[in-house]
């Protein structure tokens, strides 16, 4: 029976960047995959996303992606260059393996999946949040006859030409979908609150460098800086080309939420009523934890941890599900920091138990 030292589940941007340093430290790990080629999550983003962050900002630790033609790289850019990542590393990687769970097994874990049981000494869960698509939970949803969709199932405008539609989230991917539904559509973007929208010379890069200020602060004294919190968010809009685009049509304008729905589209709190055709939801995601159910420590959707590491299982990581396992560690730039604390930690474990 073969025994890892280390099972990285998820081969995504923060599985890969845990490897890397794994890998420095001479730990002997294997990825598994449920995908079934390289790209992680970003395989089932919309045909037409770049990402907010020239190539430097938008690379994993060791190698930075090569630039392209534009500023801003496109997602199959970045798709190829975790594919060519995988192979100049030669990380050991096995796809697509699907986990159902993990179980403690004495001093070891035994990682059931759909292709048989894996055993290893400590486990790195970096699963992140796309397959877990969140829904708000508004009234009546299931009484709309449209079509209803998650942003992670949007792939193009062509499905809502000459419609009325509804998107609901105000984040950087209900501004880039709304900018291009907008474009065949009569839209509605549906925001909790307005929208904040960064200078046109401010990009991914200022959020990145509050990310590094606010982990380094972190470390250092165990709290964050609230005065940077509520001057940045990861969930402030950049202003991306299509996003530029959409303020010259006059098309960035948001509604607060309605109070529910009916058969033909929503009421407002008013009691008015606005009739759509679909609806798509650029409301996030949560957490997918479901291969860690039977360990038991699972609570409102997040397990507890100190940074990456887990207070109750201190042989289980948890990397890049956001915030709560470290700032902005759900983004490609934000995961480096938190990647290379759990590859030494991990590396201590094991040479504490040799």
């Amino acid at each position: 029976m073969t025994i890892f030292d280390t099972i990285i589940i998820g081969g995504g941007q923060a599985g890969l960047a845990t490897a890397y340093h794994l890998r420095r430290a001479g730990v002997n790990f294997i990825i598994l995959d449920d995908q079934p080629k390289p790209g992680g999550a970003w395989q089932r983003t919309w045909d037409s996303l770049r990402l907010f962050s020239p190539t430097e900002y938008s690379s994993i630790p060791g190698w930075q992606m090569p630039k392209g033609d534009q500023e801003y790289p496109h997602k199959n850019e970045f798709i190829d260059y975790l594919s060519k990542y995988e192979k100049r590393y030669g990380f050991q990687i096995e796809r697509p393996v699907r986990v159902n769970s993990v179980r403690r097994n004495g001093a070891a874990y035994d990682i059931d999946t759909d292709k048989g049981v894996y055993h290893a000494k400590t486990v790195v869960s970096a699963t992140g949040t796309a397959q877990n698509p969140f829904i708000p939970d508004y009234a009546g949803r299931d009484l709309f006859h449209g079509p209803q969709l998650h942003s992670v199932d949007y792939r193009t405008n062509d499905p809502f030409k000459d419609q009325r539609v509804a998107i609901v989230g105000a984040g950087n991917s209900g501004a880039q979908v709304l900018a291009e539904v907008s474009k065949v559509a009569d839209t509605t973007w549906v925001t909790l609150s307005e929208p904040h929208f960064m200078p046109d010379e401010v990009d991914g890069r200022y959020l990145f460098d509050k990310a590094t200020q606010k982990f380094l602060q972190t470390a250092e004294t165990g709290e964050l800086d609230q005065d940077g919190a509520e001057k940045v968010s990861l969930n402030n809009v950049v202003m991306v080309e299509s996003v530029r685009e959409a303020r010259t049509r006059d098309v960035l304008h948001s509604v607060r939420p309605f109070q529910e729905f009916y058969d033909r589209g929503v009421i407002w709190n008013d009691g008015s009523k606005t009739p759509f055709d679909a609806m798509i939801w650029c409301t996030g995601f949560r957490a997918n934890l479901d291969h860690l159910s039977e360990l038991g420590m699972t609570v409102d959707g997040r397990i507890k941890t100190e940074g990456t590491r887990c207070v109750e299982d201190p042989n289980l990581w948890l990397v890049g599900y956001g915030g709560w396992t470290g700032y902005a560690s759900a983004t490609i730039f934000g995961v480096q920091k938190t990647a290379r604390t759990t590859a030494r930690e991990i590396q201590k474990a094991l040479e504490t138990e040799a």
